[in-house]
């Protein structure tokens, strides 16, 4: 089947694909209607060229620039948002980026005829997002059905650290895409390459000659000025990357982050040699990766500092007897000090100190804090840096592979992990955005140890629910659920700031002709107990009467009645966030006059190497009717390998919760 499509792949856009210049629109290009290699495609990118090159600038030393030309065809009105671009670049510091777009222009087909219409000002956007980074957007003009779109963009940087990453495919088909780099012999970039598929590669080297101008000035009677004329010369690595005919990358049910399974490539400099003098190693393996944020300024020095917390600190620990009630004192004293301003990074912005005066810090500086508040009181504890979900998975050696700290402390041969930036987290309950598969934990040496993030325990939703159902087939009655460590933290998370009633419009928006009545929610703040919900209900939904029978949905309106997985093959894992147990107990009370005619059999199923499982189990004892039933999903993440027979295992799960109970009149 592949083969299939990827010769549909290579037949199509023959035409788009030889035009690879801006400016050269044709009426055949802005004439198609539909995608010719999927016709399901809402736009298209017809080429995608990047180019990063060094410049030397006199006084200046090298500056990195990267020029992007892209064109793409808009299908369907769900393709306009293609016709929008924003680049993100660095203004803290003293190497700042600056971004410029030029040729942007929308063409369409009007009366047979190309209509040119160019981007103005007015649809050019500047934006500061943070004390570190701006954006810059377009929005192209005159934008319909069947528009072709085209633009350029420069990023200069005087920053050469990284490059920006570079990605070969995306969610809407791409007939070509190339990316190239022309570096001089002095530095030395790691390339890294993710996803299915590996683009063409190509190299070769030339020889730069750079003349450049020095100015001495001699003192005497008269003080004179004097120009001479130099040359040097190195030689530049020219990689060139290129792939065509990429189909669409479709975004799937529990999926951590697309990014980590799109056709990409990422370069971060590895070592720098200038000539006379000795190579510098600035990342090669993890070991140098986590020694090079530990001995930064804003990193390891930061957890040395103890002055500015030591008295308040004695206040906090002055009733803890056992190492346990320590930690706990300390992890509640910072998360209920501290306020995170939602910025990323293992590195301190003001400084813990300030941070800590000010009550409100980034990441590092709040979990920084926590690790040596930690330590001062006698524990064993280390930062541990990680890449957040949003990030993407850190599987290659890199400085920039992570994006966030934590705190893990190592007590009794077990290495507990701590996030003080959110108010409802607890030792080993981390924020959802940390649970990216591994971190590294940093120790005092430099040395580090991998780091698994993933919870290993089934965190439980319990649902009891007793109802009645009347002869008109109106069911009324109350729901009871529990929540327990991550469930509880992400219902505590998610109905944050929140009050009852909005929780109440959630819940009826959910199951539509649900009435929801008496809601009550117990242990909000209190992180020691699980959530419990709690309300009342009628619904009119779940109970179809045909003739002098009565067809039940006994899950009423928790049924699933879809199967989450539609795909017919999966290249990527399945990631369910944290093992988790959901289970149902049902009492239904039956209408007088009806005896039970079908009532579904029990089963139960489970995946290999207990994965999953379900159980799934009903009675009757005369007037009620009593459903057990519990899904155990026993691994966060489950292997593609898998996939067929986790598809099927929920639909057989789909089609147990659909299953009707028929009641007959007596």
């Amino acid at each position: 089947m592949k083969k299939i499509i990827i010769l549909i792949l290579l037949t199509s856009f023959t035409s788009f694909a030889q035009k690879r210049e801006l400016g050269k629109v044709t009426v055949e290009e802005l004439s198609e209607k539909v995608c010719p290699a999927d016709s399901s495609a809402a736009a298209a990118v017809l080429f995608d060229i990047g180019e990063v090159r060094f410049e030397y600038l006199e006084g200046r030393g090298f500056v990195m620039k990267t020029r992007v030309r892209t064109k793409i065809k808009i299908y369907k009105k769900e393709g306009y948002d293609w016709a929008n671009k924003s680049v993100r670049y660095y203004i803290g510091g003293n190497t700042k980026e600056r971004v410029n777009f030029r040729d942007a222009v929308t063409y369409n087909l009007v009366d047979g005829k190309i209509e040119k219409t160019k981007l103005k000002s007015e649809g050019e956007f500047d934006e500061k997002l943070s004390k570190f980074w701006g954006r810059k957007k377009i929005a192209m003009p005159n934008v319909k059905e069947g528009s072709i779109i085209e633009y350029e963009y420069t990023l200069e940087s005087e920053s050469i650290g990284v490059l920006e990453d570079w990605a070969f495919q995306s969610s809407i088909p791409v007939v070509y895409s190339q990316f190239k780099t022309v570096i001089p012999e002095y530095y030395v970039y790691k390339p890294l390459m993710r996803g299915f598929l590996v683009p063409k590669y190509e190299s070769n080297s030339t020889t730069k000659i750079i003349n450049t101008t020095s100015k001495e000035r001699s003192e005497g009677r008269v003080t004179t000025t004097g120009f001479s004329n130099d040359q040097f010369s190195y030689s530049e690595i020219t990689s060139t990357y290129t792939i065509e005919n990429v189909p669409a990358l479709k975004d799937e049910s529990f999926v951590n982050n697309i990014k980590n399974y799109t056709c990409s490539i990422e370069h971060e400099l590895n070592s720098i040699q200038y000539p006379n003098q000795p190579m510098k190693n600035l990342s090669s393996d993890w070991e140098n990766v986590v020694k090079s944020i530990y001995e930064n300024d804003s990193f390891g020095p930061e957890l040395n500092k103890t002055g500015y917390y030591e008295e308040d600190l004695k206040t906090v620990l002055a009733g803890a007897a056992t190492p346990e009630e320590k930690i706990a004192s300390i992890f509640n004293f910072v998360k209920s000090r501290m306020n995170w301003n939602d910025f990323y990074g293992y590195g301190c912005d003001v400084g813990v100190r300030k941070a800590y005066l000010d009550k409100v810090g980034n990441v590092a500086e709040i979990n920084l804090m926590l690790t040596s508040m930690f330590r001062h009181a006698g524990f064993e504890a280390n930062p541990v840096v990680l890449s957040t979900r949003g990030n993407g998975i850190s599987l290659f050696p890199s400085r920039t592979a992570f994006d966030y700290v934590i705190s893990g402390v190592e007590l009794n041969g077990k290495v507990f992990l701590f996030d003080a930036t959110n108010k409802y987290s607890l030792p080993n309950i981390l924020p959802i955005r940390d649970l990216n598969w591994f971190g590294r934990l940093i120790r005092k040496d430099g040395t580090s140890t991998q780091i698994d993030l993933m919870p290993k325990f089934n965190s439980k939703e319990v649902v009891n629910i007793m109802a009645q159902i009347n002869a008109e087939g109106q069911v009324t009655g109350k729901v009871r659920s529990q929540y327990f460590d991550y469930n509880a933290f992400s219902y505590r998370d998610r109905n944050s700031g929140i009050n009852n009633e909005s929780i109440v419009e959630r819940i009826e928006k959910r199951s539509q002709g649900l009435e929801v009545s008496d809601y009550d929610m117990q242990n909000r703040s209190d992180l020691s107990k699980p959530v419990v919900e709690n309300y009342a209900f009628t619904t009119e939904k779940n109970v179809e009467i045909i003739g002098d029978k009565m067809y039940i949905s006994p899950f009423l309106f928790f049924t699933l009645d879809e199967n989450p997985f539609k795909q017919e093959t999966r290249e990527y894992p399945v990631d369910f966030v944290f093992p988790n147990q959901d289970k149902y107990l049902i009492s239904l009370t039956m209408p007088e006059g009806y005896i039970v005619e079908t009532l579904p059999q029990p089963k139960a199923i489970g995946l290999p190497d207990d994965l999953a499982n379900f159980k799934y189990n009903i009675s009757n004892n005369g007037t009620q009717l009593q459903l057990i039933y519990s899904l155990d999903i026993n691994s966060a993440i489950i292997n593609p390998d898998y996939y067929d027979a986790l598809k099927s295992f929920f639909k057989e799960l789909v089609n147990k919760q659909t299953e009707k109970i028929v009641l007959k009149k007596a």
